[in-house]
């Protein structure tokens, strides 16, 4: 199955570890929006349906902004194609907007529940989501929360290049998805019975 990968502002450029996930992925490609210094929520969402729409279902690995993004799908048809993503150092868009003035219009951070499965990856010192915040959101998306410590915004300026544990979090992720199919597979469901009247 394919993965989906959402950069967030400005992409994810060579060195990033969504760039070497891509690179070390024959079934990985980054969703390619028109405008990666000057956002829109409703274009990035739209690119993102259309690629869902081309691959069918997909995995997506998401990054800071791309995790608000994935959250946006929840409310829409396209959440149905999502198998489960990881949602890699979500961002607040407030604080980023204070960060990067007029750089975004994303509006609230939707915070209902994610209808796929999903792991939350963050830090005790990212300066776009303070860890309340993340748990928080996390705990509303019905997310597994992982914490990596003192790793900031987990991008290249805090040291993550090529990372390859988090394939690992999406392949765990996968496999319970799969284990969750097959056992529905394996349900034994009895012929309704029809009463004659």
């Amino acid at each position: 199955m394919r993965t989906l990968i959402l950069p967030g502002l400005n992409g994810s450029d060579e060195g990033h570890w969504q760039w070497y996930w891509q690179k070390d992925h024959s079934d990985a490609s980054i969703v390619v929006q028109d405008d990666w210094s000057k956002p829109s929520l409703d274009c990035w969402v739209a690119n993102v349906e259309e690629a869902l729409e081309r691959e069918g279902e997909a995995y997506i690995v998401a990054h800071s902004l791309g995790c608000l993004v994935a959250a946006k799908l929840a409310a829409r048809a396209s959440a149905n194609r999502v198998k489960a993503a990881l949602l890699v150092a979500p961002c607040d868009p407030e604080l980023t907007d204070e960060l990067h003035p007029g750089a975004i219009s994303f509006g609230r951070l939707d915070d209902g529940r994610l209808p796929f499965p999903n792991i939350v990856v963050g830090s005790l010192n990212d300066h776009y989501m303070p860890i309340d915040r993340l748990t928080s959101v996390g705990e509303k998306w019905q997310a597994n929360i992982l914490n990596l410590g003192m790793a900031g915004h987990i991008n290249i300026a805090s040291g993550f290049g090529r990372w390859s544990s988090g394939y690992g979090l999406l392949d765990g992720l996968a496999s319970k998805v799969k284990a969750q199919k097959r056992r529905y597979a394996d349900l034994d469901f009895d012929e309704p019975q029809v009463q004659r009247c």
